[in-house]
């Protein structure tokens, strides 16, 4: 991943592929958010799970696995320790008596609502130096670039 770049997208010979410096925020935001989370005792992937359900309630564990960036199989240890914490609750689909609906409970929005300012302080930092415009710039291209490979891996 670590290739040199060519072309007229690259600022120099020397400058990394714009994949590996995607992939250097994400590590660092990650190990940041998993700093910042340990005395809440979850990690950045459960973090993200409940933000996941804190904008969508009510998704299947695949559902959720999908929104949250992991494999089902990850998704299903994911989602016991939550629910061993109280976190999050399932439920049966009144619609659907054998799919199980996952939800947050109480005490999960309560410690969403505990971390919200030091994610928030997070986000700030990163994007610190950023104007309003940029900033705005910045979020519309990493939406533009993750609606471009919905699809799937590349063929």
């Amino acid at each position: 991943m670590a290739a040199r770049a060519t072309g007229n997208d690259a600022p120099g010979e020397d400058a990394p592929l714009l994949l590996y410096a995607v992939k250097q925020v994400e590590l660092a935001v990650r190990a940041h958010l998993d700093e910042l989370l340990r005395p809440a005792g979850i990690t950045a992937l459960q973090y993200t799970a409940l933000t996941v359900l804190d904008r969508r309630d009510g998704l299947t564990s695949a559902e959720l696995a999908r929104n949250s960036f992991v494999t089902p199989q990850a998704m299903r240890d994911l989602v016991t320790a939550l629910e061993r914490r109280d976190l999050i609750a399932r439920r049966h689909d009144p619609a659907h008596r054998r799919r199980l609906l996952i939800a947050l409970t109480p005490a999960g929005q309560a410690l969403l609502t505990q971390t919200r300012d030091e994610v928030g302080a997070l986000e700030e930092r990163m994007l610190d130096g950023l104007s309003d415009a940029e900033r705005r710039a910045f979020r519309d291209y990493l939406n533009r670039a993750r609606t471009a490979l919905a699809g799937g891996p590349a063929q």
